[in-house]
């Protein structure tokens, strides 16, 4: 019988390229990613250590023909592994990549394609909560001065915004790092 591990470990929705590294740098530590589910629960099973490609493809419409879908990347070489929050998690040994070949996004366009297919999918549902968590915390100010639940409901709205501000801050890097690439190619 292998052995189990689990890990708890959190990535926001634009981390997907740390995830992947996390994940290749547990299978050179001779744990291999198995699933992730809960809330950040990834699950490892022993295996020998190995250098192995971890990629993750947000892609909502290809989901609705998951069959087809997964079969296009296992004929390119890619073990289909698990879904989770929208994402589809695939792993290739190193060894088996092309010349050149940079993983499942090969070029500047599909990269784009997978950045605005997140942006659409994830920051925008974001920015609407976002909208409306400001919405309900100047409410939340203006009618609850004399009652301590109506604090406790504004702390935790700006605890929130924080969040959302640190997930729209990541977003924004990742775009500009991403972008900075493109004009100096």
């Amino acid at each position: 019988m292998s052995n189990i591990k689990k890990e708890i470990k959190f990535f926001n929705v634009f981390q997907y390229d740390e995830e992947a590294a996390y994940l290749r740098k547990m299978h050179k530590k001779g744990w291999k990613f198995v699933k992730v589910s809960g809330l950040g629960s990834y699950t490892f099973e022993e295996c020998e250590p190995e250098d192995v490609i971890y990629q993750l493809d947000y892609n909502q419409e290809g989901m609705k023909e998951k069959d087809e879908y997964v079969q296009m990347f296992e004929d390119c070489g890619w073990e289909y592994l698990n879904d989770y929050f929208g994402y589809s998690y695939f792993r290739k040994e190193a060894d088996e990549m092309s010349e050149g070949e940079d993983g499942i996004f090969c070029d500047e366009e599909s990269r784009m394609d997978l950045f605005k297919r997140v942006f659409r999918g994830r920051a925008i549902p974001l920015i609407l909560l976002f909208a409306l968590t400001c919405v309900n915390l100047a409410t939340q100010i203006m009618s609850s001065r004399e009652y301590v639940f109506g604090n406790i409901v504004i702390v935790l709205i700006v605890v929130v915004l924080i969040i959302y501000l640190f997930v729209f801050f990541q977003f924004a890097k990742k775009y500009y790092h991403f972008m900075k690439g493109r004009e100096m190619k």
